[in-house]
């Protein structure tokens, strides 16, 4: 299913770029808000709205200095509380005014922000390999990961590339590995295949990173669902057992075999969030 592009001017005029699926379906079932990871785009959410746009709209956008959105000058437009600001001002545009989120890495801990700031909004949530603590070891990968501009030559270099560095995604197949490198990378004018992101946007994650457990203790009693990769070295076994401790309503769905993050087309990622939309229905 085709993806509607819409071009939403943030607060301070940036241009925002939103993908909304299955938008005739505006009084139907509650929206699907899509919130990606720090530096990926709403292109990852395609399979998603593939399975649910048939009965649901589906809405994603690309944060400031990711992808198709605007960058900016200053640095400090890209912290979390900016764009938790452009998600809000996104939902306003749209009419959004009661959705389920589905948030991916950084975009769970925008969810949760949504839960400290407008709790009327959410009628569910499913945060997807996040929690409120951050494993050591993949927050300074990823720091380096997002600060690195390998100027590929082209695009089978960049899935090379790719699958080195990541070996523990679920993606099997050559084609999908491809497809990753097309919405990770992106040719520029000199040819070679560069990060869809601004790459200055590593220094927000900076130890030391506050203490986010008040964030997730203001999720409200709505239907939650966590995701996470076995392998996964940002959300770690002992926060998932804290998490579960506090909220035992919380469901949870285990991808074996998997890193962060995973691409929620598992089967096992797809049966857990169809279960949470039919208790947020």
């Amino acid at each position: 299913m085709a993806a509607l592009t819409r071009l939403v001017h943030a607060w301070d005029g940036l241009k925002l770029h939103v993908q909304e699926w299955g938008g005739q379906h505006r009084n139907a079932a509650v929206p699907l808000l899509c919130l990606p990871g720090l530096v990926r785009t709403a292109d990852d959410f395609a399979a998603v709205a593939e399975r649910h746009a048939g009965r649901r709209r589906i809405v994603s956008l690309d944060y400031p200095g990711r992808g198709r959105s605007g960058r900016a000058r200053a640095i400090a437009r890209y912290r979390p509380e900016a764009c938790l600001r452009d998600v809000i001002d996104v939902c306003a545009a749209l009419h959004l005014h009661r959705v389920i989120a589905v948030g991916t890495s950084f975009g769970g801990l925008l969810t949760m922000g949504l839960a400290a700031t407008r709790p009327a909004m959410l009628a569910g949530a499913v945060l997807n390999d996040i929690g409120p603590e951050l494993g050591a070891a993949g927050g300074a990968f990823l720091r380096r990961f997002i600060a690195a501009d390998p100027a590929l030559p082209d695009r089978n270099a960049a899935a090379a590339h790719l699958r080195q560095l990541l070996p523990h995604l679920s993606l099997r197949t050559d084609a999908q590995w491809l497809r990753f490198a097309e919405l990770t990378y992106t040719p520029g004018t000199d040819g070679r295949w560069h990060p869809r992101w601004d790459t200055r946007i590593a220094t927000l994650l900076k130890p030391p990173i506050r203490d986010l457990w008040p964030l997730f203790g203001a999720l409200p009693r709505i239907p939650l669902l966590l995701v996470r990769g076995t392998l996964s070295n940002i959300l770690l076994e002992g926060t998932v057992a804290q998490m579960q401790a506090r909220r035992p309503d919380m469901l949870v769905a285990e991808i074996e075999g998997v890193g962060h993050a995973p691409t929620l087309a598992e089967p096992q990622a797809e049966h857990a969030i169809d279960a949470l939309l039919e208790e947020a229905a």
